[in-house]
């Protein structure tokens, strides 16, 4: 089998829509709304906000979905999980790629919040000689938010999907156990 993550992620694969487009839908908008509200109302630096408040919620994200995905990988290992995704476009591979994806998300939030730790958008006057600085300052606000907002989003999908494919799990196994084994059933209509 071949790794095709950043050809999922960019094209799709098998007819699938890419990955990125899980990240591109209508919850976009949302994100959009918060990081302008909160680049808007919150008078703080990017420097104070990321060592303050930001980069230690971050180590919480990553606590919470590196735990739940590797319960996630524990639970796309079972007989019930390989079954479901027999029955969904991708299959296995969708499953892994999209827990993949929200720890992608993760990492990139946390190296660009870092980088606003260590002070690098606050010299904006090397960086916006032919813009009024407001802009950039709003817009580096915005677009840090915004990867807030999301990785927040997607922190939760880990563990919603972590709990869904336990659940569907459990369905699985419930069914199975409900419906007669296909030889016990022959050893009955033998007698």
């Amino acid at each position: 089998m071949k790794w095709e993550y950043w050809k999922w992620f960019f094209r799709g694969v098998d007819g699938q829509s890419p990955g990125l487009f899980s990240l591109l839908d209508r919850w976009v908008l949302v994100h959009l709304v918060i990081a302008a509200v909160l680049s808007a109302f919150i008078d703080v630096s990017v420097k104070d906000a990321a060592s303050t408040v930001l980069l230690p919620l971050a180590s919480i994200f990553i606590g919470l979905s590196f735990a739940w995905a590797g319960n996630a990988q524990a639970l796309m290992q079972t007989e019930e999980i390989e079954e479901l995704s027999q029955h969904v476009p991708g299959g296995l591979q969708t499953y892994a790629y999209k827990f993949q994806t929200a720890i992608f998300v993760i990492l990139v939030t946390l190296c660009a919040w870092g980088l606003a730790g260590l002070g690098l958008f606050e010299n904006q006057k090397n960086i916006c000689k032919h813009l009024p600085c407001d802009y950039l300052k709003y817009a580096v606000q915005g677009c840090l938010y915004f990867l807030a907002s999301v990785t927040l989003r997607e922190c939760w999908h880990v563990v919603l999907g972590s709990q869904i494919m336990l659940i569907s799990r459990h369905s699985i196994k419930q069914s199975k156990q409900k419906r007669p084994n296909s030889s016990d059933a022959e050893d009955q209509g033998a007698v």
